[in-house]
């Protein structure tokens, strides 16, 4: 006499079961990753212009004014040749690397100086003036 044996396994719909639940894991863990991403990237660009701050005070100090907005940030890695001209111009530019940085999305940053108050502004991911959330334009006034 044969003696019936049962397979063990799993069947086709406790499979489906398990990879939805896994799906709706990675989903919710997708959601918050991309979140996260956004966030980080302000985050980054307000240090960068707290950097870009750090090394306008240190040329007003050697200086006794902040560049222009017609020299703007880049006479931070560059001796401004047009007037009022840096008379005690650090040697190597006051940023490392001798690059102007740009915002956490490779946009250049925006530099006002009017009456001897400066701006910095990035204009945050879409690149453009106005905005919400990520594409919030990002102000070095905005404390």
């Amino acid at each position: 006499m044969r003696k019936a044996t049962r397979q063990q396994g799993f069947t086709l719909l406790e499979v489906m079961v398990v990879l939805a639940i896994i799906g709706g894991i990675m989903a919710l863990v997708a959601t918050n990753l991309i979140g996260s991403a956004g966030d980080a990237r302000v985050k980054t660009t307000i240090s960068q212009i707290k950097l870009i701050e750090g090394a306008l005070d240190m040329y007003k100090l050697h200086n006794f004014t902040y560049p222009t907005t017609e020299q703007g940030i880049e006479a931070l890695v560059k001796k401004p040749t047009s007037a009022p001209e840096p008379k005690n111009y650090q040697t190597g530019g006051y940023l490392k690397g001798n690059n102007v940085p740009t915002d956490a999305w490779g946009h250049e940053f925006l530099y006002f100086l009017d009456k001897g108050q400066y701006e910095i502004v990035s204009l945050g991911a879409d690149g453009q003036e106005g905005g919400e959330g990520e594409n919030a334009d990002i102000s070095s006034l905005d404390k």
